[in-house]
């Protein structure tokens, strides 16, 4: 059985000594591989160290996530492209829109996405979507650009049901489901019920929302097991065929033939 985590940030200093201890405990619960998202300029030389590190394990994205765009933002992605141009990266992410936090550069925002959109499709590239409080702000912005060169994965889905069928309906884009899926009030566990398998992939977001029972404590890539688990109990199925599924849907996203 295989699974594949399509977003965590194991390059983050919240792994210190233990990483190759987490290394481990991810390949021991089936992890096959490791989707890295870039966050902003400073991310870029422990994510890449990471992989060096690790080579065909962790594999990374490139992009600006939205929480760090600021009045630069012209400047800075100035810098995020030429890393992409010059790299070996297999998305644009993790990008978006969260208004969450501060709405003080929205524009910004927006900026940022639609740029990094058009990067994605000049180079056939999967985008990864960061949604906070952002959903109307993103589908707006999505009907006007998506076509047949724009998929990829609405990270951290969260949503309802229309806006689940919402993102399905753009025809390129997978739902990725993380540790929200395991918390018992999320209501998160009805909607996606009502979504096929082949809509999905799974993540952990580590350090990130970890899932029961590990709630309030760090997050690692081997705690996906446990959201494979709660995503066969709600499809009622088995945990290898949601492995199944999900692996394959992430390898398509990312062109990954999984050698």
């Amino acid at each position: 059985m295989y699974l594949i985590d399509t977003h965590s940030h194991m390059y983050s200093d919240k792994f210190g000594e233990d990483l190759p201890q987490a290394v481990e405990r991810a390949k021991e619960n089936g992890i096959k591989r490791i989707y890295l998202p870039n966050i902003d300029k400073e991310s870029i030389e422990p994510m890449k160290k990471l992989v060096a590190d690790y080579p065909e394990f962790f594999i990374p994205m490139m992009g600006l996530h939205p929480c760090h765009v600021g009045e630069d933002i012209e400047e800075v992605l100035e810098g995020i492209k030429k890393e992409l141009d010059n790299g070996s990266y297999v998305a644009v992410g993790e990008i978006g829109i969260d208004l969450y936090w501060d709405k003080t550069f929205f524009k910004q925002q927006q900026f940022a996405f639609e740029e990094q959109i058009n990067w994605a499709k000049e180079k056939g590239l999967p985008i990864v979507i960061h949604a906070r409080d952002a959903f109307d702000e993103i589908f707006e912005l999505m009907d006007k650009l998506n076509d047949e060169r724009l998929f990829g994965i609405f990270h951290c889905f969260t949503g309802d049901i229309d806006q689940a069928n919402k993102v399905i309906s753009y025809g390129g884009f997978k739902l990725g489901i993380g540790g929200v899926l395991t918390f018992k009030k999320s209501g998160l566990d009805a909607v996606i019920k009502e979504v096929d398998l082949s809509h999905l992939v799974l993540e952990t977001d580590s350090p990130y929302l970890s899932p029961t029972p590990y709630r309030g404590k760090r997050n690692e890539s081997s705690y996906l097991l446990h959201i494979a688990q709660k995503l066969a109990d709600i499809h009622e199925t088995s945990i290898e065929r949601v492995a199944e599924i999900t692996t394959e849907n992430a390898f398509s996203v990312f062109k990954d033939n999984g050698t």
